[in-house]
């Protein structure tokens, strides 16, 4: 067992979770700011880049959504291993997000509750951080997640994600819309096409007047699905992103259902990572791959624990996957320990 299943976990592990989450992002965020990774090389092992959306990653293994909410930690992330990071959810106004307790463990399940509702803070604020993290050396891709704001009505929120995105374009490489929180009431509502359309449509014209006046391009961008869509739904939304030209789809996002879980926890109501979002990921990125037969980049997010499980989302047709789960249970080891045998495959 590595040091951090030896020491580190435990003495985490005895702290309210998300106490423990802000005292690593501290840290984090204070390593970020010293000489020594101003400017670390990504790690990128002979045949571990790859091409996707346009865009060199050093390594296809990435830090998801979540983990860094307000990009408070940007230049670390690469020193880590990892050969992308997703920042967000970024909401255009800041918030603090739903009431504590909000983030729960379940060990016997190697899992986690959250019902943070996209606290964070602030587009403004996190498009600042991002410029100065941009003029790094040797800097990993950055997507930016952007959500709703809670405070604005669900009929709005065109307008809404449209202002994140004004604000963030500059910064991103690839930007991630997220209706697929459980923990922003209505949120998941967006899914539908109608809705998705409206939104989406919107963000792309935005996109292609910034790429016209600015340096650099159009920036790719995806959708970030629930694992708890049914297969039609996924169909629909799959088709409407090849029938607008999206680049591609973040999956997954938490899920709602508690089956099989034996945490005294379970009831928690938020949304499930870990292991038991594991499968339920990995089928719905098969799904989606083999509708959109290689017209759709596809990111796998949910329950990667090891190399073993980064191999099924990319086997099952993902581009790219993404840890959050893995590295709280696993520790910042864990990206190396992927991409190494990865790369060897």
């Amino acid at each position: 067992m590595s040091l951090y299943g030896r020491v580190v976990r435990p003495t985490l592990f005895r702290v309210d979770p998300e106490r423990a989450h802000e005292a690593a992002i501290s840290a984090a965020a204070a390593a970020a700011r010293g000489a020594h990774i101003a400017g670390p090389r990504p790690f990128s092992p002979p045949g571990a880049a790859r091409e996707v959306m346009g865009i060199r990653f050093p390594n296809p293994v990435g830090l998801a959504a979540g983990f860094d909410k307000s990009a408070r930690a940007v230049a670390l992330w690469g020193a880590l291993g990892f050969g992308f990071a997703e920042i967000g959810s970024v909401t255009a106004l800041p918030q603090p997000g739903n009431e504590k307790p909000r983030v729960f463990r379940l060990t016997e399940d190697d899992a986690l509750i959250n019902r943070l509702g996209f606290n964070n803070d602030g587009a403004a604020v996190v498009a600042g951080r991002l410029a100065r993290a941009r003029r790094r050396a040797h800097r990993i891709p950055i997507g930016v997640n952007i959500g709703k704001s809670r405070a604005v009505p669900l009929a709005e929120a065109p307008a809404d994600y449209s202002a994140s995105l004004d604000r963030l374009w500059p910064h991103a490489d690839y930007v991630a819309v997220n209706v697929s929180s459980p923990n922003t009431p209505g949120l998941r509502s967006l899914q539908d096409t109608d809705a998705l359309d409206a939104i989406l449509r919107r963000l792309l014209d935005l996109d292609a007047g910034k790429a016209r006046a600015a340096p650099g391009g159009r920036r790719p961008m995806l959708v970030k699905l629930a694992p708890d869509l049914i297969d039609e739904q996924a169909d629909e939304i799959v088709d409407l992103a090849l029938d607008i030209g999206l680049a591609g789809l973040v999956i997954s996002n938490t899920t709602i259902a508690r089956e099989g879980l034996a945490s005294s926890r379970a009831g928690e109501p938020g949304g499930v990572s870990g292991r038991p979002v594991r499968e339920l990921s990995t089928a719905m990125i098969r799904r989606a791959a083999e509708r959109a037969r290689g017209r759709l980049a596809i990111i796998g997010v949910g329950g990667i624990f090891g190399p073993r499980d980064a191999v099924d989302k990319l086997d099952a047709g993902a581009d790219l996957v993404q840890l959050y789960t893995g590295l709280i249970y696993r520790g910042p080891g864990l990206p190396r320990a992927i991409v190494a045998p990865l790369a060897a495959r």
